[in-house]
């Protein structure tokens, strides 16, 4: 297989690794079968297969401001993909008993399209995260 151009890893900044350590591993290990892949002070970063890994780092305190916005330049949303509606359904019913912030519940599951059958949430720095159902 041809791997020149493939996504290798990537690596996100985080106000508070503790606080989005509980959001990804709900997500990432709960639901979508990532493992704990390394793990360091300041760090850490989750693999599944083949795929790509995802790293967590805790932003040095001086580097919190501004903000993260995912509407001004950089990155809009990670989006993972799902095979099962009611995975989909369950991960929904899970990440609001743990008071994380749904994004366009009113249109769920097809804020995205008539024909886009998703889910979206607010990891804990408000980073947009899609899952999408791929048949």
């Amino acid at each position: 297989m041809e791997k020149n151009g493939i996504i290798h890893h990537i690596e996100l900044y985080v106000s508070d690794l503790y606080t989005s350590r509980r959001f990804w591993e709900v997500l990432l290990i709960d639901h979508l079968g990532y493992k704990k892949y390394q793990q360091w002070e300041r760090g850490i970063s989750y693999s599944k297969g083949n795929s790509p890994y995802i790293v967590f780092v805790q932003a040095a305190k001086e580097k919190l401001l501004p903000a993260y916005n995912r509407t001004r330049v950089g990155l809009n949303h990670l989006a993972f993909s799902i095979s099962d509606k009611k995975k989909l359904a369950q991960i929904r019913s899970e990440l609001n008993s743990l008071g994380y912030k749904e994004l366009y519940p009113e249109k769920y599951p097809h804020a995205g399209g008539k024909k886009h059958y998703a889910l979206y949430f607010e990891d804990p720095d408000r980073i947009k995260v899609e899952v999408v159902l791929e048949n």
